[in-house]
């Protein structure tokens, strides 16, 4: 979820990375009469991938013939030129950047579902924070204010000028500050913003040293929300449709297995972030349901193209599945 354009610019200007495919020992060549294949997969270090760590520890993935490998990105610049190059073969990203990225003809095509919203308001991994004695009571105060987000013309500034429309404010009327989420509790503290649109962790964080939540932005936007996806190339997705056929009904048993054992999901935490115990017993968990709520992302489309995030209108019958 952090800086998208750059790297599909970079794509687009290598004319469809696309083309450079993947071989037989990066895993793009299929079961290979019963061979094992190597899988790597774009992920960022956040909760929301909890599911694909869990589901390698079971087995869900070897018990089909992948090897899974995980390797960090910081975001859709590293991940969604990397799948389409072959770098990796899926990748994690939020439906917004993979938007982004589809109206800008990156070949690209969501395979499995991410991650999504809780639906409650007040009970979502995904907010809107300000400072326990800001004047700010609801989002519509956000008019004219500064608000940090990780990333300009993405999922939080749409998130966020629902937020403020559903509070009866200007949505249109709100001043981005774009930071690394974990700069926003110190930008917050000093003054420097006067609202931070957060995710877990950070939002826990803010919340224990006083903070309030002022807005649940996914809630707002859409009943449901599918916030992120796996995905792969339209390339492997075409060469190589049974290596995608087995790593989604992995993907599928592994949103299944976390999302019933969240004690589970809170343990794995410290294997591939820097959250500790006492904070990860803390945290407000996600969903992670194997269906992708298809009327969500058309919402979450509508939105960006209202807020012009996009170039172009998103194709949803070739992005998902």
């Amino acid at each position: 979820m952090r800086r998208l354009l750059a790297g599909i610019v970079a794509v687009t200007l290598a004319g469809s990375l696309a083309a450079c495919g993947t071989d037989s020992d990066s895993g793009g060549s299929g079961d290979s009469g019963g061979g094992v294949d190597k899988v790597k997969v774009g992920v960022i270090p956040i909760i929301d991938v909890a599911p694909i760590y869990l589901g390698q520890q079971k087995g869900f993935f070897s018990n089909r013939n992948i090897e899974l490998t995980m390797e960090s990105g910081q975001g859709g610049a590293a991940i969604v030129p990397g799948v389409v190059s072959g770098q990796f073969q899926f990748g994690f990203s939020n439906f917004t950047s993979l938007m982004i990225a589809q109206t800008k003809n990156v070949p690209i095509k969501a395979v499995a579902a991410g991650v999504a919203s809780t639906g409650e308001q007040g009970k979502d991994f995904g907010a809107v924070v300000v400072k326990k004695d800001s004047t700010i009571k609801t989002a519509a105060d956000l008019v004219g204010k500064k608000v940090s987000v990780n990333t300009l013309k993405n999922i939080g500034d749409t998130v966020t000028r629902q937020s403020v429309r559903e509070a009866g404010g200007d949505g249109a009327n709100v001043n981005f500050v774009e930071m690394p989420f974990p700069n926003m509790q110190a930008a917050l503290e000093k003054g420097d913003v006067d609202a931070a649109w957060v995710v877990e962790p950070q939002l826990s964080t803010i919340k224990a040293a006083g903070g309030r939540e002022i807005a649940s932005t996914f809630v707002d936007a859409a009943d449901d929300l599918t916030v992120a996806a796996y995905f792969t190339s339209t390339k492997l997705a075409a060469d190589d449709a049974d290596l995608v056929k087995r790593f989604t009904e992995a993907m599928n048993e592994s949103l299944q297995y976390a999302d019933a054992h969240p004690d589970e999901v809170r343990g794995v935490l410290s294997t591939y972030t820097k959250i500790d115990a006492a904070l990860g017993a803390k945290l407000v968990l996600p969903k992670w349901p194997t269906q992708i709520n298809e009327a969500s992302v058309e919402t979450l489309a509508k939105l960006g193209e209202q807020d012009g995030i996009f170039s172009g209108t998103p194709d949803l019958e070739k992005l998902l599945p």
